[in-house]
């Protein structure tokens, strides 16, 4: 099974240590990158305004995502240069990096891709896990840097850990699984001679030119835009929330932390299933119905506003590409004094169905078109709870994780919301969430997973589940 958490409960094997990073060369010939035409997308230009405004907070703001898997043979430095190369090479989101203009506008400049070279530094012994993952996060610069992306080999007896760090600007989940068996099959080919093939890969350039192509056609009277703020209207204005208070009245930064939990075996999890299939739904929906049922019991509040992430690839080759494809779509769910799990369940797949057609649509774009009658009450760098329903059994790889030991980690950056991942794994469904440090958000996040798994295990034993509400209000 595919290990997920923070950076900080990662637990290398130990060993002699080297790290890939963009040549000197390379990084001089980028700097003299020309502006390009193409804006980062909507995502990516919040994203690096973000880690503007919290220059100070004093640690990485921006997230860093790392993963591994281990190789059972000896390293060979050279191929692993050849690889990480071609890697970079084939995937332009590594060609771009971002400036800030004196107006403050954010800028794209684009490296021709024949410039980008690596070269390895051998750092010796690392002793501890400790020092393996100080050294990745320190080497590894953030956003507004070309070179947010570093690669590294761990060696031990018999074989090597390969890592890869990437800023998120550049990747996301789907990216992250993709990289894995690109450079698994970039070394093989040039460490063993092996023609292992590779798919055709689209342009993350391309597809950030067609989202800002989109926004561009929007207006506040466009049928999307419109769908959003009467979506955020009826919540109040507001963006949703988490349903228990976090701790974070307080001013300042806190600290991400992380809680990882197994929720039953894949016999249980097909149940779950099978009943959301028997009343028109499939598992996402079900499971955004079952947050609306905790939602509902901890606030006594009958209108849920679910966000869950949505890939924004389409098909063809930009399935293989490496980048951050992802929005979130809106998925609302009334539950009232009548409601049950399998009465709810239908109307949560109708509304997933509906928020699919906002893929294109950013909410961000969508905030820039309000106007002040609509009483949207939203600030800059806004964050939501987000339910995340992830099939892993379904990844390109996923049947070599377990034999290569993978594992998907992130920084322990800031957080004010929490994210909620449900991995289905051949064998088992986890929970994992990403939440704020805080006393509050602990004692919050242990009620809360009680609640959910106490649902959706009813559902998967018996078919059914009615909330226990108080009267409900909107």
């Amino acid at each position: 099974m595919v290990s997920f958490g923070l950076i900080d409960e990662w637990t290398p094997r130990t060993g002699r240590l080297t790290s890939w990073t963009l040549s000197d060369d390379a990084k001089k010939a980028g700097a003299q990158a020309p502006a390009h035409p193409v804006p980062a997308s909507h995502q990516q230009e919040e994203y690096l305004r973000a880690a503007l405004r919290n220059r100070s907070a004093g640690f990485r703001f921006s997230r860093l995502c790392l993963q591994a898997f281990d190789f059972q043979a000896p390293l060979n430095h050279e191929a692993m240069s050849t690889a990480v190369t071609r890697f970079l090479r084939r995937h332009d989101t590594f060609t771009s990096w971002f400036s800030v203009e004196n107006d403050g506008a954010i800028v794209r400049h684009v490296v021709d891709p024949e410039i980008i070279e690596v070269s390895y530094t051998e750092h010796g012994e690392m002793s501890t896990p400790a020092q393996i993952r100080e050294h990745v996060q320190d080497e590894t610069p953030g956003p507004f840097e070309w070179n947010c992306f570093t690669f590294g080999a761990i060696e031990w007896e018999g074989g090597f850990t390969l890592y890869s760090a990437v800023d998120h600007l550049d990747t996301d989940g789907i990216s992250q699984a993709l990289t894995c068996v690109e450079l698994m099959t970039l070394y093989m080919n040039a460490a063993f001679g092996l023609d292992g093939a590779l798919p055709e890969v689209g342009s993350y350039i391309d597809y950030c030119g067609r989202e800002r192509g989109i926004s561009r056609e929007l207006t506040r009277e466009s049928d999307e835009v419109q769908r959003w703020i009467e979506l955020l209207s009826e919540h109040g204005g507001h963006l949703p929330r988490f349903p228990l208070p976090l701790g974070k009245e307080s001013e300042g930064h806190t600290r991400s932390a992380h809680l990882s939990q197994q929720v039953f075996d894949e016999a249980a999890m097909q149940r779950f299933e099978d009943v959301c299939k028997a009343n028109g739904s499939n598992v996402t929906a079900g499971l955004l119905t079952v947050a609306a049922l905790v939602y509902a019991e901890f606030t006594g509040e009958s209108g849920y506003l679910g966000m869950t992430p949505k890939s924004t690839r389409r098909p063809g080759p930009e399935l293989s590409s490496v980048g951050w494809f992802t929005s979130l779509i809106p998925v609302p769910v009334t539950v009232d004094s009548d409601t049950s799990f399998t009465s709810a369940v239908s109307e949560a797949a109708q509304s997933y169905d509906a928020g699919k057609k906002l893929t294109d649509v950013s909410l961000h774009r969508v905030l820039q078109l309000a106007r002040p009658e609509d009483g949207l009450d939203i600030t800059p760098g806004w964050s939501v709870p987000m339910v995340s329903f992830v099939d892993v059994r379904r990844l390109p790889g996923v049947d070599m994780f377990d034999a290569i030991n993978g594992c998907l980690y992130g920084n322990r950056g800031s957080s004010e919301e929490v994210f909620m991942w449900i991995n289905r794994f051949k064998d088992v469904t986890s929970l994992t969430y990403l939440y704020p440090d805080t006393e509050a958000g602990h004692t919050a996040l242990r009620e809360y997973t009680d609640k959910f798994v106490e649902i959706i295990t009813a559902v998967a034993e018996q078919g059914d589940y009615a909330p226990a509400v108080p009267a409900l209000t909107r």
